[in-house]
């Protein structure tokens, strides 16, 4: 499983179902789950409608399927929807997230890179649940007033997912006897 790549349950144009399937799978094991749930942060990456790059460090949580952030207060030159990473999104859905560990011991190291399609949150009722899962896991947001007009949730569904390190290997399993 080293290194390999998979592609999401969700339709892609010219990728077979057993693929889709795959990607699923990929995102569904125990310990890429854990890695990606259990992480501080990620970098998104995005680029605008001419494909100029942007990237940035986010708070996230992930819901076992899909990655939200928020637009919070942390101080920034813009806010809301015109934040680049936002205009981004809005001119080209498809960004790359990487979450990764890096140690001395490179044997060590591992990411995960997901890619996937962008948008804001429109619902209430999800907007409230990321919001609320956000809370729980950085405590800074508990702080915060975050509101949709001010503050969106993005959504991020993942296309494809592809997990690299040891930690992923399928011998890396403890054995049972």
């Amino acid at each position: 499983m080293m290194g390999t790549k998979a592609k999401a349950k969700r339709t892609a144009p010219n990728v077979p179902a057993t693929r889709l399937n795959d990607m699923a799978a990929r995102l569904g094991d125990r310990r890429v789950q854990e890695f990606v749930a259990g992480a501080r942060i990620a970098h998104l990456a995005t680029a605008d409608g001419v494909g100029a790059p942007h990237n940035v460090p986010l708070c996230y949580w992930f819901d076992g399927e899909r990655i939200y952030f928020a637009i919070d207060e942390k101080p920034k030159r813009q806010t809301g929807m015109a934040l680049k990473r936002m205009r981004n999104i809005a001119a080209n859905p498809r960004v790359a997230i990487v979450i990764d560990h890096y140690e001395e011991d490179w044997s060590q190291l591992a990411y995960v890179l997901i890619r996937g399609h962008a948008h804001v949150v429109e619902g209430a009722e999800e907007y409230i649940l990321a919001i609320r899962h956000l809370r729980d896991k950085y405590l800074q947001y508990r702080a915060m007033s975050l509101t949709p007009e001010k503050n969106p949730i993005v959504k991020v569904e993942p296309v494809s997912v592809h997990a690299w390190g040891t930690r992923f290997k399928v011998d890396s399993e403890p054995s049972i006897t």
